[in-house]
């Protein structure tokens, strides 16, 4: 090999490792950012079951699976108030289902007619 091909082997190399660094700081912020997502989640679920009922809990589980952008702001909102204390017994089900239903009412609904 001369040394002109070593040096395109060499400066291959360094790329090649450059890339493997690079992929690997990436890597690394991906799982800081899954963690760190994985120990909020155990966080808001954590004050949930202290807040709410198992009934209550339940509700919110189905809701989340039609409208999870609703049981987002719902958790969140009810999260926000256990932190400044407002919260002062467990919530039930027919608490969850009167703000659910205050959600609700608060949108409005576009009605299409045919003829």
């Amino acid at each position: 090999m001369t040394l002109e091909g070593e040096d395109e082997l060499d400066a291959i190399r360094r790329r090649k490792m450059a890339e493997i660094q690079r992929n690997a700081v990436d890597e690394q912020a991906v799982d800081e950012q899954r963690r760190s997502a994985e120990i909020e989640r155990a966080r808001r679920q954590q004050i949930l079951r202290q807040i709410l009922t198992p009934e209550a809990r339940e509700r919110l589980s189905r809701v989340r699976l039609v409208k999870p952008e609703m049981a987002e702001n719902v958790e969140g909102q009810l999260i926000q108030l256990a932190g400044m204390g407002k919260v002062g017994r467990q919530i039930t089900d027919q608490d969850v289902k009167s703000i659910l239903d205050r959600f609700n009412t608060s949108k409005k609904e576009t009605k299409i007619e045919r003829r």
